[in-house]
């Protein structure tokens, strides 16, 4: 214990984690609260969730909308009440939002090896897909169960809300958090363990072989603004892809991305996070199709800072239409390695003073991948410890693939911009869930 002064008054205080807390104040319970990483709101000039009203979460809350939960159904139970007033949740511990087990939520007479013998391409063939197969079928029996799993594990996130983790070990498994047509939330200080479709879906048109497709996203942002992600770590966990079966020659897959902010939604920071063991990482603007771009243009803005990307495939992020920052971060890459940023449809992506780590024999033309015609920023980044023209790198490795240079915006929302060659240790030190410091 020691003691602090704030504007001119004694406060004895107790460090917890990375948390000063207040015990005994001489002063108003407003310099408490201030104290109290629960009731902390975004910086000024902290990206793009900071512009225009900024974003404060439940950092308002009264005593009566702040709530500790250790169980799925308190966590659900505490976002549902009180409306849109203030609220802080407060997560003590790991929650699993499927502790039953797949089983628990298999609709009566889903069976997999079933599954398996009706749509193997040897029987079912690979030109006519399973929409069509009625309820009672095995592929209707694995609609129904996706249902229930659908229900169970889809957590909906109200405005002006903040949801925390307690200390250094909290989080969520199998959760998929919906930040869904609301303003104002922060998410902070939590570990994700992705979750894992129970049931996918084979789709015999996919591709020339067919495919499993699966669902749940950890979080999505879906038409929100004003979001703040800090301190979280994203991760396969106890069911990376390469542990996963293969059926019908192709992986089963069960996992769908960490983070998509899609469907019109704006103003969204991301700091301090680990993504890590991981696909297809983070999808900004999810169709290329016309009647999706009349929602997204002029939106999808979002700023990525001192992030941890390690060991990840791709996706990090893939971006149409969107203007988005991405400065200051590490990238860590392993031989699974297929891209960093993805430069899609009207996107004006800006990634600069970012530091890549890449093994030996993977080219740093390879961080940028051509998905659409559209310009890029990326200056400043160093490769391996070097700077690293990535535009150019790109164009004379790939050049059926040319890049334009110049994403015809400049970032102003700012927080501190570190050199390069910084990045890697402090974000080493300083990202993830556990250490808000």
């Amino acid at each position: 214990m020691h003691a602090q002064k704030w504007h001119g008054h004694v406060t004895s205080v107790v460090v917890v984690g990375c948390t000063a807390l207040a015990l005994t104040v001489t002063g108003t319970t407003a310099q408490a609260q201030a104290r109290d990483a629960a009731r902390q709101t975004l910086p000024a000039n902290d990206g793009w969730a900071s512009y225009g009203t900024g974003t404060t979460g439940g950092a308002a809350a009264d005593a009566e909308h702040v709530y500790t939960v250790t169980t799925w159904a308190e966590f659900k139970a505490a976002l549902a009440a009180g409306g849109d007033a203030p609220k802080i949740i407060k997560v003590k511990g790991i929650i699993d939002a499927v502790a039953d087990g797949c089983d628990a939520l298999a609709a009566p007479g889903y069976d997999f090896d079933a599954y398996l013998a009706a749509y193997a391409p040897e029987t079912w063939g690979l030109d006519t897909d399973l929409s069509a197969e009625p309820d009672d079928s095995p592929e209707g029996l694995r609609r129904l169960s996706a249902a229930n799993q659908d229900q169970a594990i889809k957590a909906n996130i109200p405005a002006n809300t903040t949801v925390i983790g307690v200390g250094k070990n909290a989080g969520f498994k199998g959760a998929s958090l919906q930040i869904k047509a609301v303003d104002n939330v922060i998410i902070r200080n939590l570990a994700f363990e992705s979750p894992v479709d129970c049931f996918p879906q084979w789709d015999p048109t996919d591709g020339d072989t067919g495919n499993w497709n699966s669902e749940y996203d950890t979080a999505v942002v879906y038409g929100s603004t004003h979001v703040w992600l800090d301190h979280n770590t994203f991760t396969d966990g106890s069911h990376p892809d390469s542990a996963a079966p293969t059926y019908f020659g192709m992986l089963y897959q069960q996992h769908d991305g960490e983070l998509d902010i899609v469907r019109g939604a704006n103003y969204v920071t991301a700091s301090w996070n680990v993504f890590t063991e991981h696909d297809k990482t983070i999808l900004i603007g999810n169709s290329d199709s016309e009647s999706t771009a009349v929602g997204d243009r002029g939106k999808l803005k979002v700023t990525f800072h001192h992030n941890l990307f390690s060991n990840l495939v791709e996706r990090a992020p893939r971006v149409r239409f969107g203007q988005v920052d991405v400065y200051n971060n590490h990238f860590v890459a392993d031989d699974s390695y297929s891209y960093s940023f993805g430069v899609g449809k009207e996107s004006q992506l800006v990634a600069e003073d970012n530091a890549f780590t890449l093994p030996t024999g993977v080219s740093a033309a390879k961080v940028l991948k051509k998905w659409s015609e559209a310009p890029v920023t990326a200056d400043g980044n160093l490769v391996n410890g070097t700077a690293v023209d990535l535009i150019a790198v790109h164009n004379a490795e790939i050049p059926a693939e040319t890049l334009q240079s110049g994403a015809g915006w400049t970032p102003t929302l700012r927080a501190d911009v570190d050199p390069a060659k910084a990045v890697p240790g402090l974000v080493r030190a300083h990202a993830g869930a556990g250490d808000l410091c």
